[in-house]
């Protein structure tokens, strides 16, 4: 029998998505569940599987990949679409490619996923794979079964004899990786309503930080954090770090409406408290450590790179074509950022680079040195362009 790899997080559609694969496409189910650092029990998950029919259940941790892979050339982008830093939609491509790895591994002809139709993940799934493996052929059965209530797909689950949980109305869903989560509820659809304050997991609210600001110093290397606080860290644990102390102070919410893929607009909500405090420091190390022309190049650049993680357009000459240009830009920028963390805020308040092109008092000395014949040379040639304008004028 065929073989079908899905990416499974024992929701119950994924669940049901074991049999109902096989009865209707005649597959063997071959589940994988990714750790991309959200919170998950992936060893019961792997259970869950083998007890609903999966022939195997494959359990992969993806954080190391997941940051050195796409997090990290991102931040080395400063990659954002609007005011989101991409914390879900980065994982999508890694995702992707685990699915079609796997299925590469196992000789399978298949693999299925479950996003909705309703977001942008399908798209970015579905792109990825059909790039990395035109030959699979790509399933998404919540799209197609007719199980369209909780009644029927309870009344499936028992014709199979599969001990699925009832699936009770949520108030919030959550999609959570180690670079940050998205929040979904009814609650949202409002824009004039503020998210109330249970539907945030990662950070609290800046009434109830801590009334005492906390110092932080992050070191960077080639434009990449590689410690905390004068500590050399793993880039994971780093990361984990930040989103728990800055989370402490309310720092990395996000409540905007965003321009899907397709350009209609949505409300969405995220909390990303690691990737904000790193994109603020990493900012400001870069205004020392990078030119004018260069910092006005990457900010449009940063802007392409964000859309491309967006548009789910990662396995792309673009996307590949930026990374070389960020990572030559990254070389020189290097040295350590100093952060106060308070009500909500992260402000730089101190940064130190050996790549530093900041002067100090030796630029304004190299200013004084210069004779006033030199400067109206220099302003008469500046003024030039503007005195053609000038000229071009009508009285």
């Amino acid at each position: 029998m065929p073989k079908c790899v899905l990416a499974f997080n024992g929701s119950q559609e994924s669940l049901l998505a074991i049999p109902w694969l096989k009865e209707h496409y005649g597959l063997n189910v071959v589940t994988l569940s990714a750790d991309v650092g959200g919170d998950a029990d992936l060893e019961a998950l792997g259970e869950q599987a083998l007890m609903a029919g999966a022939v195997s259940a494959r359990i992969e941790d993806l954080r190391d990949d997941f940051y050195n892979d796409f997090i990290s050339p991102a931040l080395r982008a400063l990659a954002h679409y609007q005011t989101y830093l991409l914390g879900t939609a980065l994982s999508r491509p890694l995702v992707a490619r685990e699915l079609v790895r796997v299925a590469l591994e196992e000789g399978a002809t298949h693999v299925a996923h479950g996003s909705s139709i309703r977001g942008n993940d399908q798209v970015r799934l579905e792109t990825a794979i059909q790039v990395l493996a035109p030959h699979l052929k790509i399933l998404s059965p919540q799209h197609e079964w007719d199980l369209k209530t909780p009644e029927q797909r309870m009344q499936y689950a028992r014709s199979k004899r599969i001990a699925v949980p009832a699936q009770q109305e949520q108030t919030f869903r959550y999609d959570l990786t180690l670079w940050g989560q998205s929040i979904k509820s009814a609650l949202f659809e409002d824009p004039a309503v503020a998210p109330p304050e249970e539907a945030y997991t990662l950070t609290c609210s800046a009434q109830a930080a801590p009334d005492e600001p906390q110092e932080i110093a992050i070191e960077f290397r080639d434009g990449l954090p590689i410690g905390l606080n004068g500590q050399r860290r793993p880039a994971v644990e780093l990361i984990g770090e930040l989103n728990a102390v800055a989370g402490k102070h309310g720092i990395g919410r996000s409540d905007l409406i965003e321009d899907r893929l397709i350009g209609f607009k949505s409300r969405e909500v995220y909390e990303a408290p690691g990737a904000t405090v790193l994109h603020i420091a990493k900012r400001g190390l870069e205004q020392m450590t990078l030119s004018r022309e260069s910092l006005q190049v990457r900010e449009g650049l940063s802007v392409a790179y964000g859309r491309c993680v967006y548009n789910g357009q990662w396995y792309s000459d673009l996307r590949e074509s930026l990374d070389c240009f960020f990572e030559r830009l990254n070389r020189h920028v290097a040295g350590s950022v100093t952060l106060r963390l308070y009500k909500g805020n992260a402000q730089v308040i101190g940064r130190s680079s050996e790549c530093s092109l900041y002067a100090g008092g030796q630029a304004a000395a190299e200013l004084d040195r210069l004779d006033n014949q030199a400067a109206r040379g220099f302003i008469k040639v500046w003024s030039l362009p503007l005195s053609a304008e000038a000229r071009r004028r009508k009285p």
